[in-house]
């Protein structure tokens, strides 16, 4: 059994996470932590997130020093569900120590360093780190998963969008020039735990944001090697993305070749669905899936994908992730085999 400590563990995708090391058959919690100065310091875990009653029940640890020399001592892995700016500090820290680091927050997705300037906030002072992170979408890049000692799992719309798009970019269908436009919709869990005016479910309404300037579409253009054009919207559910995507394909292309694009990609993983009806939130809230489907008309091609955004968005990808670098089965604590 690997020991991996969660660091945010009183958020949303901490606390999937602790529910999926719990249950993974070879990982065990390590500790589950959160900042020094939270007001959950202490608490049980089990007191914020009620549904893990009596079968979690550690206390939320403050990551004061004491805690970080016990984590480099005690842990075998490390999960970062915290802010950008705090995994940026932490990460680099515990891999000198010979720890895998598996960061959820965007500190390590996008090489270049003007990029966490204009879109995070903050100059990222670890840019030898940005060319060494491995890009954690786990159907597309296992081997340097497999490799690297810091990875970084994708954004919960990059996920849903790129494993929508890799297929047809992979096999050279998407028009040159030509922008795939995203439309996605995510719960108001996306927003995370903490209250506020914007989030509370009496006043939440479907809206766009971020409108041209999202900081996920820079990440989907780079990771897909295209630019797109992004468009996040907010709905009043609590889990989930359903991302509707138009592409303009190649004059030359075929159902067929659009069919054996994606079966090629996905055929015998099981994460990824090829549906034959169209995803709905439904289909995928509280599980690890991606389902996808697809329609034409000539050159003009709809595809729709659903995630769980707290899941295959977050929480469930990083532990695939771990069953990639550890060579464990990939589907390990995931899906019953």
């Amino acid at each position: 059994m690997l020991k991996a400590a969660i660091i945010g563990a009183s958020g949303y995708t901490g606390a999937e996470l602790a529910g999926l090391v719990q249950a993974h058959p070879h990982l065990s919690l390590a500790g589950l932590y959160v900042s020094e100065g939270s007001q959950d310091a202490h608490k049980p875990f089990s007191s914020l997130h009620p549904r893990w009653r009596g079968i979690i029940e550690q206390p939320l640890l403050p990551l004061d020093d004491e805690a970080l020399s016990r984590i480099h001592i005690d842990a075998d892995l490390v999960l970062l569900a915290t802010a950008h700016e705090v995994s940026h500090d932490l990460a680099p820290g515990f891999v000198a120590k010979g720890l895998p680091v598996f960061d959820l927050s965007g500190a390590f997705r996008v090489p270049g360093e003007d990029f966490y300037e204009r879109f995070y906030g903050f100059t990222h002072q670890h840019p030898d780190w940005l060319g060494q992170a491995a890009y954690g979408l786990a159907e597309w890049n296992q081997d340097a998963i497999k490799a690297a000692q810091l990875i970084a799992v994708p954004g919960c719309y990059p996920t849903a969008s790129l494993s929508a798009l890799k297929p047809l970019q992979q096999a050279g269908l998407i028009a040159a020039d030509s922008k795939p436009i995203i439309s996605a919709v995510s719960g108001v869990s996306g927003a995370g735990r903490k209250a506020s005016h914007a989030n509370s479910f009496c006043e939440v309404s479907f809206k766009p944001y971020g409108v041209l300037n999202h900081r996920h579409q820079p990440e989907i253009s780079h990771h897909l090697d295209n630019q797109v054009v992004f468009q996040p919207h907010l709905g009043n559910f609590i889990r989930g993305i359903l991302a509707t995507i138009y592409v303009q394909l190649n004059d030359d292309v075929s159902d067929e070749k659009i069919a054996a694009a994606y079966h090629q990609a996905y055929d015998g993983q099981k994460i990824v669905r090829l549906t034959g009806q169209w995803p709905q939130i439904n289909d995928v809230a509280g599980t690890p899936f991606c389902d996808l489907h697809w329609a034409r008309d000539g050159n003009q091609l709809i595809v729709v994908s659903a995630i769980d955004n707290l899941l295959k968005g977050a929480a469930s990808q990083a532990i695939q992730c771990i069953n990639i670098h550890q060579g464990f089965s990939p589907l390990a604590g995931l899906v019953q085999e």
